[in-house]
Parts: structure tokens; sequence; C-alpha cells
């Protein structure tokens, strides 16, 4: 990188000044490795991102990526000072996105921002890492809906100069069913769009190969340790997340800055397209025939000759010769290549329950209950420092906070991980939480949550005015009743209403107050109710035929609340006869 970023400078400084200025910004913009604290939180750590760190635990599986800089001048015209739109025209070729990537990143910013507004995403950070992952889709080559013409694909992480990260999807994403490759314009691998995978055109389909949901998954998975990406420590720590590369890092802070100043629109498949690989590879062809391998193996390149002293080129010459030895009467003692030694991630055999009670909630509610997973040795000795992670599997809409289907947490000293508390949402039923061992491949654990429907256990009427009515009439009063669950409100829960026979017979009156449908005729049923907020419920108005007597209204709720009201239907008053007169006395 130090080579191509010389190769920038000689093309756009405009004196050494410039060039100097640039190579400080990069020089602080060096950031330190991401580790996880006890509450699952990542945070940066002191040094330099480790080699080594596991490719599961990145975005992109640690896969290859574009190292083009942006040019040192701001694009033209930069914005004024608290600008906020995009500038309409531009001289700067390099500061164009295609029209649809960066609509894009737009609305996955703005979504992010609804759902997550302490994570204050930037649409311009997208834009950077859209920008090194892929060439902004490979400018922009996608189609209406921001599916990619052609499959963008990462090379095969086989171990070979790459992390070696066997197949997890079956071919499903990456059409190779050996091993995982990164997949689409954010360049996510297949185990990671599994969890973290989202739709962002609305089309009820999670595709990494489009660009809209690609971006959203790409801004959930920035935002998902609660990082707050308006402070430098957290937007490093999120970028070190998405490739564990300091190079990375500040490749990306580089157009960050730059898209930062200004972006202007391009029509999509004319956006340019980057050249200068970090596996030393140059960029996509123009029109790839799908399925399209992005990022081939490596390649080496020749090694520069160095400069003579002088200054002109130097002709290689033979190395000089030395005279043989005399092979040694003994051998060289031999040395071991020195030993790593295991993490604790390494020492793990197997997870075991921590005590977890059991997961049941209503609708709408947070479980009481929170998973405890224990990482134990061989001999059951809880690891400590152990990431554990936490995955909601089934068909439901329960989450943990902030909306998310996937938490990471580090075990205690006790080897203890404590999942964050689930949210249910409104499907009710079971579904499974996954718990895994980050880094290692030993059993899951699953645990069984339950979502029960909203109850009731209490309903009372709201007034004690009589409910009377003539007959043939309609009642001048409508029946209002709340509904409480262990003394607080129950909102959106399902009740019925049926005129009843008599306090024995629930079954359905066939005379007497009856409600009315949208056609106006008379029913004596009403289902599908459900109890508004602060668990009030307002019937419909109730009408009386020309049966007199006393008649009674039922409502039930789920969970098993009861009420009865009592309803009276008076008979009409009869009318006043004309008055006979009397007969006046016969006679004089």
């Amino acid at each position: 990188m130090a080579a191509h970023f010389g190769r920038r400078l000689r093309k756009g400084a405009a004196n050494t000044a410039v060039a100097a200025a640039a190579v400080a910004a990069l020089a602080a913009s060096q950031a330190p490795d991401v580790t996880t604290d006890g509450a699952g939180r990542q945070t940066p750590s002191s040094g330099a991102p480790s080699p080594d760190a596991p490719a599961e635990e990145s975005a992109t599986g640690n896969s290859p990526y574009y190292t083009d800089l942006p040019p040192l001048n701001s694009p033209n015209p930069s914005p004024s000072s608290g600008a906020t739109a995009t500038p309409g025209v531009t001289g700067d070729t390099a500061a164009g996105i295609p029209a649809t990537v960066l609509d894009a990143y737009k609305k996955a910013e703005a979504t992010l921002r609804e759902k997550k507004p302490g994570c204050n995403l930037p649409w311009q950070l997208l834009a950077a890492i859209g920008k090194v992952e892929s060439g902004q889709a490979r400018g922009g080559r996608v189609s209406a809906d921001g599916t990619t013409i052609g499959r963008i694909l990462g090379p095969q992480l086989n171990g070979v100069g790459f992390a070696n990260i066997s197949d997890t999807d079956d071919g499903a994403y990456d059409g190779d069913a050996a091993y995982d490759r990164a997949v689409g314009p954010m360049q996510f691998i297949p185990s990671t769009w599994e969890w973290a995978g989202r739709d962002g055109n609305g089309d009820g389909k999670k595709d990494p190969n489009n660009v809209y949901d690609a971006a959203l998954a790409a801004g959930h998975y920035l935002c998902r340790f609660d990082w707050d990406l308006s402070t430098d420590s957290d937007l490093r720590s999120a970028i070190l997340s998405y490739n564990n590369s300091t190079e990375y890092l500040n490749t990306v802070l580089s157009w960050l800055e730059y898209y930062r100043k200004g972006t202007h629109e391009v029509p999509d498949g004319t956006g340019p397209l980057p050249s200068d690989r970090s596996d030393a590879t140059t960029g996509p062809s123009p029109s790839p025939t799908p399925p399209a391998t992005q990022r081939p193996p490596a390649v080496q390149k020749p090694k520069p000759v160095p400069p003579s002293p002088g200054g002109g080129s130097q002709t290689p010459s033979k190395p000089p010769t030395t005279p043989p030895t005399a092979p040694p009467t003994t051998p060289p003692p031999t040395t071991s290549p020195p030993t790593t030694p295991p993490t604790p991630t390494d020492t793990v055999h197997h997870l075991e329950d921590a005590g977890t009670g059991k997961l049941t909630a209503m609708a709408g509610d947070v479980f009481d209950e929170r998973i405890s997973t224990r990482a134990e040795t061989r001999s059951g000795e809880g690891v400590g420092k152990v990431r554990v992670r936490f995955t909601i599997v089934g068909a439901t809409d329960a989450t943990f906070p902030g909306g998310e289907t996937v938490a990471t947490m580090v075990t205690t000293d006790a080897g203890v991980a404590v999942a964050p508390p689930l949210q249910a949402g409104e499907k009710t039923g079971s579904f499974t939480v996954r718990a895994t061992v980050v880094g290692r491949s030993v059993p899951g654990i699953g645990y069984t949550a339950t979502v029960t429907a909203r109850a009731a256990d209490k309903l009372v009427r709201t007034s004690d005015t009589a409910l009377t009515c003539v007959a043939g009439g309609e009642f001048a009063e409508q029946v209002k009743v709340k509904a409480t669950y262990q003394g607080a409100a129950a909102d959106g829960v399902a009740a019925t209403a049926t005129l009843i026979t008599s306090p024995d017979d629930p079954s359905v009156n066939d005379k007497g107050p009856y409600f009315k449908d949208a056609d106006g005729t008379a029913v004596r049923t009403l289902a599908g109710l459900k109890t508004g907020p602060d668990g009030l419920l307002t019937l419909p108005k109730l009408y009386a035929d020309d049966t007199a007597g006393t008649f009674l209204l039922r409502l039930t709720t789920t969970g098993g609340a009861t009420l009865t009201v009592e309803l009276t239907v008076t008979a009409p008053q009869p009318s006043p006869s004309p008055s006979t007169s009397e007969s006046a006395p016969a006679g004089a």
C-alpha cells in the first residue's frame, strides 16, 4: 500500500506540503484491533489488528479489497460548510456514484436513522465500503431493482493466500459447495449473510447480490454493537470488524472523508472502476460473464530493481562468488519452530446450559428469563473470555435489543455468557435461540422459546350507567370495557362479544338486542375484537327488536377474562286514546 500511496502522491500532490499532509493523515488514522468486552460490545484495544483474527468475525471473511485511493484534491465544487445536499454538478470523476447504488446507500442511512438513531451511520461510510469492496457494484452494473448484473464473487477462501472457510451455504449464495466466497456489492461471506442479511428493497427476499439489501445489511452490521459512528473509536472499530486490516481501515477512511466533501450521481453502469487490489490483481472486466469471479487468487508482482546510488537505473550483476566452505563435522542443532500458546477459545470442548429457566413471554413483552450458556473444557471447567454467539432461528419476529436477531457475548471468568433480553414480537408459537462458540467448531445448544397470545385476566365496564332501550329502538350508550392483566392494562387482546340465552346457557340468543354488520344485518356475535391502548374496548351500537325483557351480553378475552353485562328492553308505552265526552242530561 505504501508504494501505491507513493504513486498517488506523485500523481496528485501539488507540492511536498500536500504530500506530507496526506501521509500524516494516513498515519493518524492507524487504528487498534477490535475486542469484545463482557457485555458483548466490541471496543478498540491496543496494538495493530491481528493478522490471524478469525475470518468469520468479519463481514467479508477478511477477503481481498480494492486499494485505490481518492485524488488528493477534493471534489469540485465542494459543498459549503454544513451542507447536506449532494452537489448536482462536479468536475471530479472519482466522486461520481451510480444512481441506484447511491439511492441504496441513502435509503439504508434513513432506515438506520429510524431503527438505530444512536448509531449515527452516514451513507458516505457505506459508499466508502462499497467503493473498496466492489467499486460501487462494478461501476453500477445493476438492474432497476438494484440486483447486480452477474454475481460479484471473491476468491475461494481455501486457505491458499486467504482465510480457510469451508462451505457453509451448500453453494446457495456463492455457487461454491467446497469453500465460501465473499458475495455481492458489499462482499458478505455466506455465513455472515445468513444472520446479517436484510430486505432493503421490500421484495420479501434477502439477496446479497442486491445493492439495497446489501447496503442495509452492511448498515446493521456496522451498528450491531451499539457503536456510535460519530465517534472516532467506534467508527474505526466498526470498519475493522468489516475487514480486520489496518490498511483496509485507512483506505475506507480515505474514501469516507472524500465522499463527505461532495459527491454526484452518475448513470448506472458508468461509474469509475478501480484497478489496484490488496491481492495484487487487477479489477474486474467491464463486462463479466455471470457468474463472475471478481477476486481471483493472488499473483506475485515482480520485485522492482532498486535504483543506483546515482539515481539512474541499475542493471543487476552476478552475485559475487564465495569460496566453498568445508562441511561441518557435526550437524547443526535443530530448533523447533516457536509454538503459539492456545487461546481460551482453543480450549473449549463443549457448551452447557448454565441454568436457563422456562423461556415464555406474551406477545409484545420482554422475556423475564435470559439465556445462560457455559463454555467448558473437556474436564468441565469453565472457560473465560470466549465469545458466544446467540442466534434466533425459526419463524418468529422476536428479537434482541435494537431489533437484532444475533448477539455475541463474552464469557465471564466462570465461563458463563448471558444473552441479552429477548423481546417477543406479535407472532405466537415456538422458536429456537442457538448458542455457538465463535471461532471454534463445537456443537451448539438450542434453547426453545415460546410466545403466547396477548391475554387479559379481568374485564370491567368503564361506566355504571344502566343500559336500557325501548323495544324496536337503539341503546343510547355503547358498551365500553377495560381489560387488564395482573393489574396492568392489556392492549391488543382478542375479545368476543355474544348475546347469550341465559347465565347458564352461553348459546346465542335468537331474540332481543343485536348488533349490525356492514350490510345492516342483525348479528348477535362479534368476533375478532381487540382492545386498544390502555386496554380499552368500545363495542358497536346495540339495537333492540320488538321483544321486551332482560337480556345478557357476555364478553370473553384470550386469557380467560369474562364480563356479563345486563341489557334491559322495555315495552313501548301505549298511546293515550281520545277522551270520550259525557252525555248531556236529558229533559228540561
